[in-house]
Order: C-alpha cells, then sequence, then structure tokens
C-alpha cells in the first residue's frame, strides 16, 4: 500500500508526489517517514546543525515523531513547507518554507536546509529557492520575503545572493559557538527583484 503523499506508478513502486517542479529538483509535501527521516538526520549531523543554528545536541527521533505527529494535525495558515527531492532519482534531500506569512501586509520568511551533504554545492538549494520563491511572489502574492543566517555561512551567502537576495542589516555577535561569536545576517528581496529562470511554477490563467 502507498504511504501518504506518495502515488503508485505502473510498476508498482511509490512515487512522491511533485507540487512544483523544476529542473534538478521538485518540491512536495513529504512522507512522514521522509520528514522525519531528513530532519533526524541534519539535527544529529553537527556539521549540518551548525549551518542552521540548530542546537549541537544529540536528540532521539522519537522527539521528531511525536513533534510531526502533533504538528500534522494542525492547521497552519501562516506556514507552507515542502520537502526537496532530486528529480532524477526521486530522494529526499532537504526542506524549505514560508513561515510568518501574512497575506495581508504581502510579508513571509523562508528557510532551507539540503540534509545531504552530497548535494552540497550541486546548485539544488539555489534552485528549491528560486522555485519556492516564485510560489510565494505568484500563487501567494507576496511583496516582501526575509531571510536569516550567518555570516560564517558562506555558501549558503553566496546562494542567496544569486537568488537576488539582498543583505539588509546584521546582529552583531548575535550567534555564539564555543567561546566564538558571528554575526547573524538578515536579507530580504521584493517581488520587483526577483526573476527566475524557470517556468512559472503555476501556469496562471
Amino acid at each position: 500500500m502507498a504511504n501518504e503523499n506518495t502515488i503508485q506508478g505502473a510498476s508498482g513502486e511509490t512515487e512522491p508526489v511533485y507540487n512544483i517542479v523544476g529542473a534538478k529538483v521538485a518540491l512536495g509535501p513529504g512522507t512522514r517517514e521522509e520528514n522525519i527521516r531528513e530532519f533526524y538526520r541534519a539535527e544529529n549531523d553537527f556539521g549540518t546543525a551548525i549551518l542552521s543554528g540548530d542546537p549541537m545536541r544529540p536528540r532521539e527521533r522519537a522527539r521528531y515523531e511525536a513533534d510531526y505527529d502533533r504538528y500534522s494535525k494542525e492547521s497552519h495558515p501562516d506556514w507552507v513547507s515542502f520537502i526537496i527531492y532530486d528529480r532524477a532519482t526521486g530522494t529526499a534531500i532537504g526542506g524549505l518554507g514560508l513561515r510568518h506569512i501574512d497575506l495581508a501586509k504581502g510579508l513571509a520568511e523562508v528557510g532551507i536546509i539540503i540534509t545531504r551533504k552530497d548535494y552540497w554545492g550541486g546548485g539544488y538549494g539555489t534552485e528549491a529557492l528560486t522555485l519556492v520563491l516564485d510560489y510565494g511572489f505568484t500563487v501567494l502574492g507576496l511583496h516582501n520575503v526575509l531571510l536569516e543566517t550567518y555570516a560564517y555561512n558562506e555558501r549558503a551567502l553566496r546562494s542567496y545572493r544569486k537568488v537576488g537576495f539582498k543583505e539588509i542589516g546584521r546582529r552583531r555577535q548575535a550567534q555564539r559557538i564555543g567561546d566564538k561569536r558571528y554575526d547573524t545576517v538578515f536579507m530580504d528581496i521584493l517581488r520587483t527583484e526577483f526573476q527566475s529562470p524557470f517556468p512559472p511554477v503555476v501556469p496562471l490563467p
């Protein structure tokens, strides 16, 4: 039997559901197992957790299961999340989403993580971010999307600038790792500044 958020292919194999399809990646709701596995993997890999600012402490899988089961039963009108898939293999490689969505003002914040290190530096995150911005601007009608990262996350900063984000300020030395302190970097992008090299995520009438 197919799991939630999958479809049964002609070969009998289960295939993920894609909401948005790009060149290298696709975005979809993901299954319970994919959501739990990918974030359990990322937050317990300190080399990944340090980039997202997550606490670098071991966390049991059971806690991810409990969190997922609780959140999945609740309504989240100010939050849209996707699993990121490698289109070539159908492998879940990360997640991203828009949160603190304010449709009246056209505002939201975006967050993204590539959970599998062998996909780092391959343009997968940049493409996924471009697709979710297209969705936010053209489908939800957003005007300004904000993100937050850290000054030491140079790979992410390059990716964000490539998509069109501009740095708007820093909270100085607001991130601490051991006895070292780093700036928190804030960036945003306006609808009028955004250009996508891909076809529209939804073919509007």
